[in-house]
């Protein structure tokens, strides 16, 4: 059984940064661990023992880790803003790789968009996503993974196919600079806005 502290995922964990999991133990790969849920990258202050939730994270990981390894080499999530990209490159500074798949489905870019964006030496793959969306099936499509070859699958299973598919796929787009795409994005939408109180 992998154990999550022998992965570049231990960091996270002990910072207390992967929350709502709806996956997170080891996959069908010998060594390998994997993670379904959200990372958090801004902490609410918080006042004495009161638990809050993170002011935003990345949402809807999907990311695995091998056993002995630094770096995470795959890794795709939803962002609700693009400038959270620049905390990504803090939060995981040093778990993510020159080499690595990187993909981030961003609310507020233009939804015909699809940028690659360098952080240091780190490559995201910024593609539009409607908050609507889930990123598990925008990933299916990205890579072209057909859900019946998942269905034999557990959660451990179809993430490490799924992955392993996108670690291989074609996402070259133009690329533009961190400062470009902040120029580029549009307003953050307000979810609480239309919400019964």
């Amino acid at each position: 059984m992998t154990a999550i502290e022998n992965t570049a995922l231990g960091r996270l964990d002990k910072e207390g940064r992967l929350l709502n999991a709806i996956f997170k133990g080891g996959t069908t790969k010998p060594g390998r661990f994997g993670f379904r849920g959200d990372i958090a990258l801004k902490f609410q202050t918080q006042v004495a023992d009161e638990e809050r939730p993170p002011d935003y994270s990345i949402e809807q990981v999907l990311m695995v880790a091998q056993e002995g390894e630094s770096t995470i080499p795959v890794l795709a999530g939803y962002l609700h803003c693009f400038a959270y990209l620049a905390d990504i490159a803090n939060v995981l500074d040093g778990a993510l790789s020159p080499g690595g798949s990187y993909f981030m489905f961003c609310n507020n870019i233009d939804l015909l968009a699809k940028y690659r964006t360098k952080l240091g030496d780190i490559t995201f793959h910024v593609l539009p996503c409607d908050e609507s969306t889930v990123i598990w099936k925008e990933m299916m499509d990205l890579v072209g993974v057909n859900k019946n070859g998942l269905k034999k699958l557990d959660a451990g299973g179809r993430l490490d196919y799924l992955l392993d598919a996108a670690r291989n796929v074609d996402a070259s787009s133009d690329e533009i600079s961190y400062e470009d795409g902040l120029k580029r994005m549009g307003p953050v939408k307000n979810r609480n806005e239309n919400r019964p109180v």
